[in-house]
């Protein structure tokens, strides 16, 4: 398979009161062509600063990335001109942001939004490229698209803002398409077509596919491979199927243990204890330790490695000493 990005030891720091603390720290990940990579953890793990690092959009200052190459179809965009990262945003790469009604400009309307990205990239003309956010519309799942595209963003329900954020993202066909919690706050029947919609774009484009969530039920519907996050570093990486039915770090059980069971009314829904620590309170050792049940002395006092114990890459003392 083609790798169309790749993320090699990247490092990304934030300038706060405390200091200067490390929102990302040393993270590699990669996508071919074709697949979908998912990227879990909760609320402060770092993958939105992954996506905002790859898009090129970390305001700066007070962040900057430290060290480390992102590399796009081979290209290492790190440091690129603000005209390149324009130039490669929605040609090559595209997010669909969290929440659409932030996202989208509330004083113009949808057609001209995802119109106005089409002439940035494509040599086509104002009428031209309205249709074909017409098209667009269409093509997402949205009725009536010709009337549609004449709506404002507070017109629509929930699941039709996040279509149209879909549809402005895939509107010049880009290699990476970058979805961060595409379906937050919708319903569970409005998730699923999220889903199947993005296959399908996924199937017809033959984009890569960067699903950022919280969510392991989303990671074991979309994903082929999966890299788990905490406080700013990647603990454990496989394909999905591996990390679903035989985790190896403490807090990827956690996450899994948390997904209800269907079926099952007596089934009481498990919690991983505590939060995700404040970056600048860091200690020397493993940033689950304060929340893990198998914590040891070496746990505070060594950070763990991400290497290969067994079936695949965990970021976990505990897996190496064969104690979880």
């Amino acid at each position: 398979m083609s790798r169309l990005l790749e993320i090699d030891d990247l490092r990304v720091t934030f300038r706060t009161r405390y200091g200067e603390v490390t929102a990302l720290d040393s993270v590699s990940l990669h996508v071919d062509a074709g697949e979908t990579l998912g990227i879990v953890g909760e609320s402060g793990c770092g993958k939105s600063i992954t996506a905002l690092s790859v898009m090129g959009l970390i305001p700066q200052p007070p962040g900057r990335i430290a060290g480390g190459a992102i590399r796009l179809q081979g290209e290492d965009i790190v440091g690129a001109s603000p005209a390149r990262l324009q130039a490669l945003r929605g040609a090559e790469v595209a997010m669909i942001f969290q929440e659409p009604m932030t996202s989208l400009n509330p004083v113009f309307t949808i057609g001209s939004q995802i119109a106005e990205a089409i002439m940035l990239h494509q040599n086509v003309g104002a009428d031209q490229a309205f249709k074909d956010a017409i098209a667009l519309l269409d093509r997402v799942g949205i009725p009536s698209p010709d009337r549609r595209a004449h709506d404002y963003p507070h017109q629509l329900s929930g699941g039709m803002r996040q279509r149209v954020m879909i549809a402005m993202a895939v509107s010049c066909r880009p290699k990476v398409l970058i979805a961060d919690e595409p379906t937050t706050a919708l319903d569970v029947t409005v998730q699923a077509q999220i889903f199947d919609l993005l296959n399908e774009i996924q199937r017809d484009f033959g984009a890569a596919i960067v699903l950022i969530t919280h969510d392991m039920g989303a990671i074991s519907e979309m994903a082929d491979r999966v890299a788990v996050m905490y406080a700013g570093r990647v603990i454990e990486e496989a394909s999905a199927d591996d990390v679903l039915d035989f985790p190896q770090h403490p807090y990827a059980r956690g996450l899994i243990d948390c997904i209800p069971a269907l079926g099952r009314p007596d089934h009481r829904l498990a919690e991983i204890p505590g939060v995700v620590p404040p970056l600048h309170l860091l200690g020397a050792g493993c940033a689950f330790a304060q929340r893990c049940a198998h914590r040891n002395d070496r746990c505070d006092r060594e950070k763990p490695s991400l290497v290969n114990h067994g079936r695949h890459p965990v970021a976990c003392h505990g897996a190496e000493e064969s104690r979880l």
